[in-house]
């Protein structure tokens, strides 16, 4: 299986390159996905790959993608690299496993955020403010405590390199609409609560995740990457405890060693020791194998 830094397709034009995603045009109603092994931390991209964890990514997408399917339509075509157009043969190597052809959708402008545990930004809204993006919480609450009942918390969409902004669901409702807000809505929470209850069996808490949708044909349907490590935080609940931070099988193990680093959060981002490599890819890996029962890579 082959690391893949970056994608270049020169038979379909490039539709964007993201901080982890390279997404080709294969026609105006189609697009390629490319998840690579680039990371991104702190709104940054490192200088080094994590080794197959884009593999991972896009896998546990796929996973999540048919355990929703009969929830939420999603804009999947196929990830079956056999299935793809013949130009991409040559690609093989650098697709398999990380790849897939979907549906092109307008997505919505709003990231779609639901926390069940106050950690992250959201712990430090709620100690500043008592809040949590707009909603008023009990007073002495703890870090990475649960919440009474799950929150959806949504954000702005910013660019590549710049930081997304928690809104409060008024400001959620200027920016989509009322109707979509309330569906987006409805639709985040339900995954997140069947999410977090399969994952619970798997020894896995999901403290909180962020999902996408996008219009197709006048239908939202579930887009891009769902429940994955990089877009959840997941804790192991055998080492679960209240009060601090939590470890965690996502990339906050390495924004926490970068945090050490006295590095400023501005280009260049600081060089990752191969020892931080291999441990961010085996919690990848983790997650994987817990979540879906099965071995990713031999020896991996």
């Amino acid at each position: 299986m082959k690391i893949v830094s970056r994608s270049n397709i020169a038979e379909y034009p490039l539709f964007s390159r993201g901080k982890v995603r390279d997404i080709f045009e294969i026609d105006e109603h189609t697009l390629l996905i490319v998840t690579t092994d680039r990371m991104s931390a702190f709104d940054m991209v490192m200088n080094e790959p994590i080794p197959f964890k884009g593999v991972v990514l896009n896998q546990i997408t796929l996973f999540w993608m048919e355990m929703f399917k009969d929830m939420i339509e999603n804009h999947l075509i196929t990830a079956d690299v056999d299935e793809f157009p013949e130009n991409l043969i040559p690609y093989r190597d650098e697709l398999e496993g990380r790849s897939v052809l979907v549906e092109k959708a307008r997505p919505l402008p709003i990231e779609c955020i639901v926390r069940g545990y106050l950690a992250g930004s959201g712990w430090k809204d709620y100690q500043k403010t008592g809040q949590l993006c707009g909603y008023t919480l009990p007073p002495g609450l703890a870090e990475s405590q649960k919440l009474e009942q799950p929150l959806f918390t949504p954000s702005t969409k910013a660019e590549t390199g710049d930081h997304d902004e928690n809104i409060t669901l008024n400001e959620a409702r200027l920016r989509v609409g009322s109707v979509l807000t309330k569906k987006a809505e409805e639709i985040s929470l339900a995954i997140y609560n069947q999410a977090r209850d399969y994952a619970a069996s798997k020894g896995i808490i999901v403290a909180d995740t962020k999902f996408e949708f996008g219009e197709i044909d006048g239908r939202i349907k579930l887009i891009d990457e769902v429940l994955t490590p990089d877009s959840s935080r997941f804790w192991p609940a055998d080492r679960y405890e209240p009060g601090k931070g939590q470890p965690s099988f996502d990339k906050q193990y390495l924004r926490d060693w970068l945090e050490t680093t006295g590095w400023d959060k501005k280009a260049p981002a600081p060089a990752l020791p191969g020892e931080i490599i291999e441990e961010t890819k085996n919690r990848y890996l983790l997650a994987y194998r817990l979540l879906t029962g099965k071995e990713l890579l031999q020896g991996g």
